[in-house]
């Protein structure tokens, strides 16, 4: 037994010792050099390109069978064009495996590939000749003869790969588009199954559709089993800058660990995170998804944790958001999440908001079905024009989404900024969206979230010019399609304080009709409709609205600080406008108003008072407001012709126990100014009013002019005067005629 094997050892020896000496006498003696004409004649009588061998060949043979090239090019197919060209490329295979049947690579190393793919417009492309596609369509043995299975397995078994200078082009002329990697550049450690393989990538990606021009790196570890077809990313750290669609200084950035099982068609990853930031037009912006663990098997998915965070920076402040999707599970089909979690952080200069969505999620992707089941919607605002500074609200509800139907349908309760909300909002038409809704309000103050104008900015506000006004923007109606009812149960809007609110709203191509437009409002209500019609250049908008039993000096103050006339009553007004500044709408009013009030009274001025003090002397006084003095009324009626911003009047009738007062005249609504004439007539006696006085019964002309702001009262005791001396003349002559009636009848 010792003798044979020793024999056969001797053997073996002998005969690796007779092939070394051949692999060395075969590489003292052979020059592939020589067969250079050779090799490039067959290429061409064979695949009809032009191969060109610049550099030198050289071969190896012991310990590994190897060989190098330098300067190779090939041109295109039937062309002198060039299709890929290489400095230099070197591999080797270690000898003794080969003795066994196996093929084991020991190196591979490629500097200066440049090669250009080309797809034509007729879906060829220009390396189908090298692939045979030709061959294989007419039929040949390798795709007609009998498979075999015996072919002996490669062992992957690598010492390193290097692969530098390296730029690879496709072009597909069909689309217009380009695709380069340039400066590849590729190091690796050992390669084999179950070996940890140190990964340094780096190149630069370019291309026309969409527009990219970055530069990236990857380092990584690799692990990998050929047999199970298992594959392990270790410290997965990829890198990546550049320019991306419309996003400049575009910078990615890769980390964790990445399992795959391409056998199960299994993917998982554990700390994993990717995260982007650039810049998009003016603003900054990065988004960051971090998944902690996520497994997908044969349509199956599920992860622990996954969260986005995503942030964008302006000029106006800068918007948060992060996303958690905890409990992922689902197939191809349908999903579910425990519980998903999105926070929206809102920063600007002058104010704050946080918001957070909380609710399961589950959703049949092939249905495209989708529903948030328990939705809790929280906002915090802060901020120093906010009430308080602060302001907390919370919603609960449910949201339904049927991507293919293009519907949403959402029932929401609970809090929102100081008010208690209850609404139902449909949806129907992603791209022009057709919304509906009825909505319920406790109580809403608009006021306090609307900046206050300090007594300077008002004045400012009134002396400016209407060309120096900010147009009004409705574009945004011109869009909007909509329908449905709010409900308000105390609403304050401009200072003016209404209850039982309600507004019917119907809205489409730029129309926004609001009927009825109805509220209870300073011990009175009010009916009516509201219209915008928005699609012309020019907006139009008329309103048809009926107070009854109104407060009317109440109303004037909140809504205009107009402190003028006192009483109850009736108010009609049926207006058109139109303009693109508030400031053109008024001057372009047009319609008709009235006014019924009982038992009220005209600000400013006390006729009977003024005319007591014409005793002391003067023909005529012009005198302003006086705020602690009023003229009472016991009925007011008037009627206006509203016409380019001036509302005309002709029919005045004013009655009082002492007074009794007609007029016409002009109020400039337009220029916020008036011109009136009214004639006052008193009573006999002014008793009630300061005492007694000789002008009773006379009728006086009163004239009201000037702006609001500083109205002027003008009192004609010139044509009063005038009255008192005819009156006088006349009561001297009746007084003459009894005397000398008196003498002819005695």
């Amino acid at each position: 037994m010792n003798k044979t094997l020793k024999y056969v050892l001797i053997g073996a020896g002998a005969a690796v010792g007779i092939a070394a000496a051949g692999a060395i006498y075969l590489a003292a003696t052979f020059d592939p050099n020589d067969y250079k004409e050779q090799i490039i004649r067959a290429v061409k009588e064979s695949k009809q390109r032009n191969l060109r061998l610049d550099g030198n060949i050289t071969l190896s043979f012991f310990p590994n069978i190897g060989a190098n090239v330098g300067k190779v090019s090939l041109s295109e197919f039937n062309s002198e064009k060039q299709f890929a060209a290489i400095d230099s490329a070197r591999v080797s295979l270690a000898l003794l495996p080969l003795l066994s049947g196996q093929a084991v690579v020991n190196e591979v190393a490629v500097s200066g590939l440049q090669a250009v793919l080309v797809k034509r417009k007729d879906g060829t492309t220009n390396i189908d000749d090298l692939l045979g596609v030709e061959d294989k369509k007419a039929g040949t043995p390798e795709t007609d003869g009998e498979k075999t299975d015996s072919k002996q397995p490669v062992l992957l078994d690598i010492a390193a790969v290097s692969i530098e200078k390296t730029s690879l082009t496709y072009r597909d002329e069909g689309a217009g588009a380009q695709y380069t990697i340039k400066d590849l550049s590729l190091h690796t450690g050992r390669i084999a199954n179950g070996v940890p393989s140190k990964i340094n990538l780096s190149a630069g990606v370019q291309a026309n559709q969409p527009r990219l021009d970055i530069s990236t790196q990857l380092k990584t570890t690799l692990i990998f089993d050929l047999d199970k077809q298992l594959y392990h990313l270790e410290g997965l750290d990829l890198q990546a800058g550049g320019t991306a669609l419309d996003i400049s200084n575009l910078r990615l950035k890769v980390n964790g660990d990445v399992n795959a099982d391409l056998s199960a068609q299994a993917f998982g990853a554990k700390k994993f995170t990717l995260s982007a930031n650039g810049v998009k037009g003016k603003d900054n912006f990065e988004v960051i998804l971090d998944a902690p663990v996520l497994s997908l098997a044969k349509d199956k998915y599920s992860g622990d944790k996954l969260t986005l965070n995503a942030k964008l920076d302006g000029a106006s402040g800068n918007i948060t958001a992060a996303m958690s999707l905890p409990g992922v599970e689902g197939d191809a089909k349908s999903f579910k999440v425990g519980a998903l979690t999105l926070d929206l952080d809102m920063k600007q200069p002058e104010q704050a908001f946080k918001v957070r969505l909380t609710s399961p999620l589950s959703g049949n992707v092939e249905a495209q079905q989708f529903k948030l089941s328990n939705l809790v919607l929280a906002l915090n605002a802060t901020g120093d024009r906010l009430p308080g500074k602060s302001v907390n609200s919370e919603m609960k509800g449910d949201v339904q989404v049927d991507a293919k139907k293009q519907t949403v349908q959402a029932n929401l309760a609970g809090g929102l900024l100081q008010s208690q909300v209850k609404a139902r909002v449909g949806v129907k038409g992603f791209a022009e969206p057709a919304i509906s809704f009825d909505v319920d309000i406790d109580q809403f103050d608009a006021d306090l979230y609307l900046p206050e104008k300090s007594s300077g900015e008002a004045k400012a506000a009134s002396s400016k010019s209407a060309e120096a006004e900010q147009p009004l923007d409705l574009s945004a109606l011109r869009k909007l399609n909509l329908d449905g009812s709010l409900r308000i149960g105390s609403l304050k809007a401009a200072n003016v304080k209404s209850s039982n609110v309600r507004l019917d709203i119907k809205a489409r191509n730029g129309q926004v009709n609001v009927a009825p437009l109805s509220a209870n409002l300073y011990q009175g209500s009010m009916n009516g409709n509201l219209s915008v019609n928005a699609a012309p250049a020019t907006p139009v908008i008329a309103i048809n609205q009926n107070l009854s039993g109104v407060n009317i000096a109440a109303l004037t103050r909140d809504a205009a600080n107009f402190d003028t006339l006192e009483g109850r009553g009736n108010i009609g007004m049926n207006l058109t406008m139109q303009g693109n500044t508030v400031g053109a709408m008024k001057k372009a009013l047009n319609g008709s108003m009235s006014l019924n009030l009982a038992d009220g009274a005209i600000k400013g001025i006390n006729i009977a008072k003024s005319l007591r003090e014409f005793g002391k002397g003067g023909v005529s006084r012009t005198q302003g407001a006086n705020r602690e003095e009023k003229t009472d009324f016991s009925e007011l009626k008037a009627t206006f012709k509203v016409n380019n911003g001036v509302a005309h009047n002709d029919d005045l009738s004013l009655k009082s126990p002492l007074l009794r007062l007609t007029g016409n005249g002009d109020i400039n609504i337009g220029n916020d100014s008036m011109n009136y004439v009214a004639k006052a007539t008193l009573a006999k006696t002014l008793e009630g009013q300061g005492g007694k006085n000789a002008v009773g019964g006379i009728t006086v002309p009163v004239r009201v002019s000037g702006p609001f702001a500083d109205l002027k009262y003008t009192l004609d005791f010139g044509a009063m005067v005038s009255e008192v001396a005819k009156e006088k003349v006349k009561t001297k002559l009746q007084d003459q005629l009894k005397e000398g009636l008196k003498g002819l009848f005695r």
